[in-house]
């Protein structure tokens, strides 16, 4: 068992972030050993980066935070440096055992909340399923799933032979930490707790066989992202943000993040792209219009489409039916077709031939 000085070194290194991350080296699984007895410290990191001055970096931060920190003490850090994995590598990497028949796995993702990231998953789901497809979506939103809301469920997954049954509505297979948990209750977890959470979402359900699985993470670039990208060999990802300048620079970053792990980003999605006034048909850019396009193009990125603002898509998410069911054949769910066909095109575009062991 750790002793307290141990405890105290771990906390300590929590406080050291990597060069140009927003996040500390423990929670990236940097810090391989720590040992304390008597006034020796030893730290033992493994990083996994193509930049050794930031690895010596983050060396040196240890060095000067346990040396400040514990006068006296003989500190000593080592550091290992391993090149991160290739693409390919990566895939193989990935454990398959958590959806092993589905086809193409898919992240929607935003840089923050409130660009409708949510809405865009759900009726993204519902028009492929609309489209033929065989569709599952995973709601890994852990601190504020709205999927039971937006499908209008509110009973608990049944469970068969050890495993969790997903809810069927629209074609579409569904599974979310909100249809276990009770109504209001707050998820005060760490890290760990989340990954925990997302690894049982994805491996103890019974999906069967899909031809695309939508995951809709929560807003930022924190610890779900990453149990993602690093546990699912997913097919590439989707932004969504909305047109005005702030919120792209949120999308600039989530898309930075998963370039970072080797996770293909499939496109943009402009979300709140302009409203169109029922009585005068006058189209009203409310958060300018066009700033994803600009900024997929700025970044090399594919565009996949715009959804303009409306009131019906809204109530539709309120009253559990996406609009895609309730106007199949309006101006949105051709929008979200666009998108649908958009994600198609690239996912089959970055198709790597399937390795065979001999």
């Amino acid at each position: 068992m750790a002793n307290e000085l141990e405890n105290r070194v771990w906390d300590l290194l929590r406080q050291v972030q990597f060069p140009g991350m927003s996040r500390d080296i423990v929670s990236f699984g940097f810090v391989d050993r720590v040992a304390a007895v008597g006034d020796d410290i030893a730290v033992d990191l493994v990083i996994t980066t193509h930049s050794r001055p930031s690895a010596q970096t983050v060396q040196d931060d240890v060095q000067k935070t346990l040396s400040d920190a514990i006068p006296g003490a003989n500190v000593r850090v080592g550091l290992e440096l391993r090149a991160p994995q290739s693409a390919a590598q990566q895939a193989v990497s990935q454990s398959p055992d958590f959806l092993p028949n589905v086809s193409h796995v898919v992240a929607v993702a935003s840089g923050k909340g409130g660009v409708g990231k949510s809405t865009v998953s759900a009726n993204l789901a519902v028009r492929l399923a609309q489209m033929g497809q065989r569709v599952g979506l995973l709601d890994a939103d852990i601190y504020g799933p709205s999927m039971p809301m937006m499908f209008g469920i509110e009973e608990r997954p049944l469970v068969h032979d050890n495993r969790l049954q997903p809810f069927d509505r629209y074609g579409v297979k569904l599974m979310s930490l909100g249809f276990i948990l009770e109504v209001d209750t707050p998820v005060i977890w760490r890290g760990p707790m989340v990954m925990k959470a997302l690894e049982q979402l994805l491996g103890d359900v019974d999906w069967g066989e899909l031809d695309y699985m939508i995951i809709d993470l929560p807003p930022g670039t924190g610890d779900a992202q990453l149990t993602i990208s690093q546990r699912v060999p997913l097919a590439g990802a989707v932004i969504v943000s909305t047109p005005q300048d702030i919120a792209l620079i949120d999308a600039r970053k989530g898309l930075a993040m998963f370039r970072k792990v080797n996770v293909p980003v499939l496109g943009l999605v402009e979300n709140m792209s302009g409203f169109a006034c029922p009585h005068c048909g006058e189209t009203t850019d409310i958060f300018k219009r066009n700033g994803a396009r600009r900024t997929a193009d700025l970044l090399e990125c594919p565009f996949l489409g715009s959804i303009p603002i409306d009131p019906a898509i809204v109530e539709g998410g309120d009253a559990g039916t996406p609009i895609v069911v309730t106007l199949p054949e309006g101006p949105h769910a051709a929008a979200f077709g666009e998108v649908a066909q958009g994600v198609i095109r690239q996912v089959a575009a970055r198709e790597r031939p399937k390795l065979t062991i001999s």
